[in-house]
């Protein structure tokens, strides 16, 4: 009873608070909490957005594990994106954020618009179109043709073998977005006074300064660019759709967002797609849970 009563007592002492958080809490709790519950619930029925939903139980994940072998390949092709590209543009953003931190004034400001703008244009993909057309006119294959690397254009987007190696590069350079500006947000706000203190206590070089003094200050923005790395890794489809095609050329750049469109925009089977979308979310929570246990020892 005492403890129901402190903690009341709390909560009225602090109503100013909660009366601030509450509009974000509110559309936090609507447009994502709801839509998460709501998927996992439909991911057990079948709904097809004409009838009411009717419980199927495990059918539509065991459809996914035993007899969807485009979702085979669409996971396969997430975890090698997630993999390569997740932790290599993780570490770009660090390092680029890093090394433009350096600058100072308009010059630290130029260089984070350069690095930034692509992850915000929103005809990044046709810059990306022209540089692989497939006949002679595009740009790669109108060098490769002038210094006789090759003899014919090549389709690059309609042969298997180079569609996912392309989409990953394309992918790392439009990863330097929000955790590219969180980083160098993170790295300004580090006191200086650590710096004298670390040297005073041992420090010698700037590999040392940025493992045990500033990483282990910028906690908070290391968590947050891990977390929208790790976003990002697992929910690429645009590039895939734009650059690709749905479907691609016997599927070389299916993932699972692209193949939970196909089924949800598509076909408007609403219970299967809602299955893959939690696979998914699975996928990028536990991803996320691994990152920030490793990200705990940073600076030990």
């Amino acid at each position: 009873m005492k403890n129901s009563y402190s903690l009341k007592a709390r909560m009225a002492a602090s109503k100013a608070s909660y009366a601030m958080l509450a509009p974000y809490f509110i559309l936090f709790f609507f447009f994502t909490v709801l839509p998460v519950v709501a998927s996992v619930f439909l991911s057990f029925t079948y709904f097809n957005m004409l009838e009411a939903p009717r419980f199927i139980g495990w059918a539509n994940y065991a459809k996914l594990a035993l007899e969807d072998d485009i979702f085979l390949i669409a996971f396969k092709n997430t975890l090698i994106f997630a993999v390569i590209t997740g932790p290599v543009s993780y570490f770009l953003c660090l390092l680029f954020a890093w090394i433009i931190n350096e600058f100072k004034g308009k010059t630290r400001a130029l260089l984070t618009l350069v690095f930034y703008a692509p992850s915000i244009c929103g005809q990044a993909f046709l810059v990306w179109t022209i540089i692989l057309s497939g006949d002679r006119y595009g740009y790669l294959n109108g060098f490769l043709l002038r210094w006789g690397f090759i003899n014919n254009a090549v389709l690059w987007m309609q042969t298997e073998g180079y569609v996912l190696p392309v989409l990953i590069v394309v992918q790392l350079w439009l990863s330097l977005g929000t955790g590219f500006l969180a980083f160098i947000a993170g790295l300004q706000t580090v006191d200086p006074t650590l710096y004298e203190a670390a040297a005073v206590d041992g420090i010698k070089n700037r590999w040392q300064e940025l493992w045990f003094v500033t990483l282990p200050a910028m906690k908070p923005q290391l968590m947050f660019g891990a977390v929208m790395q790790i976003t990002q890794s697992f929910a690429i489809s645009d590039i895939s759709i734009q650059l690709a095609g749905n479907p691609s050329v016997n599927y070389s750049g299916a993932t699972i967002v692209t193949h939970l469109l196909d089924y949800s925009t598509i076909r408007f089977d609403m219970g299967y797609a809602s299955a893959i979308a939690t696979v998914l979310f699975l996928l990028m929570v536990g991803s996320n849970k691994l990152v920030q246990r490793v990200l705990r020892r940073v600076g030990e």
